[in-house]
């Protein structure tokens, strides 16, 4: 069993057709590997026992990352949040984009009018960064990083990670490190922290750790998704709401994050041991479910916490679709793409 990249981080939106404008425009989230109208029928765990009409639009960025998914309920209204969400409650607050340099993305978008929280930062590693809202309230930590699939003009990679409220941090560890292999422990610090100033409930008191993998990853993405981070925050000094309390998986805001792997069968055994059962698993449903042209298998688990984190097993995806060229991983492996495949991405790009 492997565990390759952030995949995806997802995001709940009420219109995705201005969502995908605005990630475009300002995030350079705009190579689009599928978008698709379907009936989420294996997400009743999730969604009150119902099937549930959406669209989904999957979204990358060729500086490299995790991608988008961006996701909108289309047979009911979606239900946003009606609170606002303060630093440190349950669930995903924050995503994490890298930047090869936070300086020159924080001049961009300050110019361009971009709502951002405070100023440039360090966290307690010393890394710079900076947090901005979204149109949507969702908010985002903007992350220096050197690494860079593909060097282009954008102020931002995709998906580097995730800041996460957390219950225990001791508890939720058994996710984020015994199943997803977050075994680095970058730093464990408690008290206030001055580069949180500027987000809602940032002057509370936390206990930060800020996890990193020590393995290389070498599946078929990997170079193309890079290194991640996650960190795990724990309010102190509050009582935490749960984010997503009487409301459904899709409803908007951070709605999961999601994991490209290997071996479903030996992660689901895993998982299980670990005492987090799959919610949801495609593989006891069918062999490979369609996610527009392409195809896997997929799984849920969910956090202490709450937090639903995906995996997805890809068997085949399309390259040029006019053409019918398509990788079926099941015949090729999951050794690393060339990088010469992997740039032909950029024909999949609308701006």
């Amino acid at each position: 069993m492997k565990i390759n990249g952030i995949q995806q981080l997802g995001v709940g939106v009420e219109d995705i057709h201005e969502a995908w404008d605005w990630y475009r425009k300002y995030f350079s989230m705009d190579i689009l590997m599928f978008d698709e109208e379907a009936v989420a029928e294996l997400m009743l765990a999730h969604t009150e026992g119902k099937p549930r009409k959406r669209h989904a639009i999957l979204a990358l960025n060729l500086e490299g990352g995790g991608g988008f998914e961006i996701w909108k309920h289309t047979g009911k209204k979606p239900s946003p949040i009606s609170f606002e969400i303060q630093l440190g409650d349950l669930g995903i607050n924050i995503g994490v984009l890298k930047s090869q340099n936070v300086t020159i993305a924080y001049e961009s978008y300050k110019a361009a009018g971009l709502n951002l929280l405070g100023e440039i930062s360090e966290d307690p590693h010393g890394n710079k960064h900076f947090f901005l809202k979204d149109i949507y309230n969702n908010i985002w930590e903007i992350k220096e990083h050197s690494e860079v699939f593909k060097k282009e003009k954008a102020l931002n990679g995709g998906v580097f990670g995730t800041i996460i409220g957390v219950k225990n941090i001791d508890e939720s560890l058994k996710v984020y490190r015994d199943i997803l292999g977050y075994d680095e422990v970058v730093y464990d610090k408690t008290g206030l922290f001055k580069d949180y100033n500027g987000i809602p409930g940032g002057d509370n008191e936390f206990r930060r750790v800020l996890l990193r993998h020590s393995d290389i990853k070498d599946g078929a993405f990997s170079t193309l998704f890079g290194k991640s981070e996650i960190e795990l925050i724990q309010v102190l000094n509050r009582e935490q709401k749960d984010i997503y309390k009487g409301r459904i998986w899709g409803d908007p805001g951070f709605i999961h994050l999601c994991f490209d792997i290997n071996n479903m069968d030996a992660l689901r055994e895993k998982a299980k041991s670990i005492g987090f059962p799959f919610t949801v698993d495609s593989a006891k449903a069918m062999d490979t479910f369609d996610m527009g042209d392409a195809g896997g298998n997929f799984a849920y688990i969910q956090a202490p916490e709450g937090t639903l984190i995906e995996f997805v097993e890809t068997h085949k995806i399309p390259l040029i679709k006019k053409i019918g060229w398509n990788i079926d991983f099941r015949k090729r492996g999951n050794h690393p793409l060339p990088n010469w495949i992997l740039n032909l991405f950029k024909y999949k790009r609308v701006k």
